[in-house]
């Protein structure tokens, strides 16, 4: 029998009833003779009902201070989710115990909302563990060397539960989500998308950080770095489905690329709502000059994307890039009272309703010509690509936000993601 650890999100733990079923699901791997790690996200909606009540008293302009503060607010969803959870496991006649992630520890670094995981010590995990116990640890969760509770950002139970299966060298990590696995392309967006049963790391940590909402990239990341196995699997099939079945079901993430996956060209569609384009326009054509538009961005702690520098003229150049929708009127403000002064551009302009397309496919490496096919597509489409940008396994553009759904749809069919293998 295995360590397996399993991560559900904040659907799976929407009620009582759904946390009672997740209990049965984990009771049923229990029997088996598996020892079980769980990693709960905060109810469905709990986390944005706790930072809408720190907005409506939040301090202008916020400081630092203000973000420890939503951390250590922030975190009480995950802590009550992982309780209940034991509560219920114990309803159901399995010894377990829930965990804060200051108690296991999981250490990250200082940076309030969106903290790194350094170290977890596992000491405390496995001893329950061998006692019999399923340990519950909450997810999105560390503390920092001052002894500060922090977040890990949106999403960040996925990358805990990863780092967990890390640290314990689990055989495998499985993320119970409300889909039932990884599909060619969101099925609200087209209805025709197709669940992929495999998926190789190198395309879902593409997919990830191009905007397919499934796994956060920083979990990816994770498994990539330890050789975590992952698995993506429905919550709502029934939690007495066999377990045999249970364990071969949904997408899984693998290491190995076999010659099926080699037979697809293009494994995916995936999009971005959220970015917004930013041109620092007539700014020297001179060594360095990249570093010194992005370097205080960085230093702001936002991420950039897509870059694009063009050719200079009169010994001027224009530069843009992207950012998320949610640090465009930050990275605005600081380029014209910082960059632009410092370099004496011109001006800065920004669009706040851009998206990213991008195709997706291990299978790119041996083909030619698709990205020709994916710019043909668009053409045919009057969709307009204002900037591109490339990897050996992937091909993004970024289109006016309008023409989104539209361009995912005709990728979509022109790379034959529509037809049934």
């Amino acid at each position: 029998m295995a360590l397996i650890v399993h991560k559900y999100g904040g659907t799976s733990m929407g009620s009582t009833e759904r946390i009672r079923n997740v209990a049965k699901r984990v009771a049923k791997w229990a029997r088996a003779g598996h020892q079980l790690v769980v990693v709960p996200s905060a109810m469905s909606g709990e986390t944005n009902r706790l930072l809408g009540l720190a907005s409506e008293l939040a301090p202008s302009p916020a400081k630092n201070s203000y973000y420890r503060e939503l951390d250590m607010l922030a975190a009480t969803g995950e802590q009550a989710s992982s309780a209940l959870l034991a509560i219920a496991l114990q309803a159901e006649g399995v010894e377990s115990v829930s965990y804060a992630g200051w108690q296991v520890p999981v250490r990250t670094d200082s940076s309030f909302t969106k903290a790194r995981i350094e170290s977890i010590d596992d000491k405390r995990v496995r001893a329950d563990l061998d006692a019999g116990r399923v340990v519950i640890v909450t997810g999105f969760q560390g503390i920092d060397p001052e002894g500060n509770i922090t977040t890990l950002g949106r999403g960040g139970s996925d990358t805990s539960a990863v780092a967990v299966a890390a640290a314990l060298k689990a055989a495998e990590c499985l993320i119970y989500t409300d889909v039932d696995g990884v599909y060619t392309t969101d099925p609200r967006v087209v209805p025709a998308a197709k669940r992929l049963g495999t998926v190789s790391f190198e395309e879902m940590l593409e997919m990830a950080s191009l905007g397919s909402k499934v796994l956060q990239i920083r979990s990816v990341e994770f498994a990539g770095k330890y050789k975590v196995p992952m698995r993506v699997l429905s919550s709502f099939t029934p939690w007495d489905i066999d377990l045999e079945e249970e364990a071969k079901s949904g997408t899984l993430i693998t290491f190995e690329e076999d010659e099926k996956m080699e037979k697809a060209v293009v494994s995916g569609i995936a999009f971005n709502r959220g970015e917004a384009k930013i041109s620092v326009l007539g700014v020297p054509d001179t060594p360095g000059v990249a570093a010194a538009i992005l370097g205080p961005v960085a230093d702001a702690n936002i991420e950039v994307d897509v870059i694009i520098q063009n050719i200079s003229k009169d010994g001027k150049t224009d530069f843009s890039f992207t950012v998320s929708q949610g640090d465009y009127q930050r990275a605005m403000d600081l380029l014209r009272e910082k960059v632009v002064p410092a370099l004496g551009a011109s001006e800065v302009v920004g669009n706040p309703n851009i998206a990213k397309v991008s195709i997706v496919g291990i299978g790119m490496r041996s083909h030619v010509g698709v990205a020709s096919t994916m710019f043909r597509t668009l053409s045919k489409e009057s969709v307009n690509i204002q900037m591109i940008s490339t990897s050996e396994i992937k091909t993004s553009v970024v289109i006016d936000e309008k023409y989104l759904e539209l361009a995912v749809r005709a990728l979509h069919t022109a790379f034959g993601l529509d037809k049934s293998e």
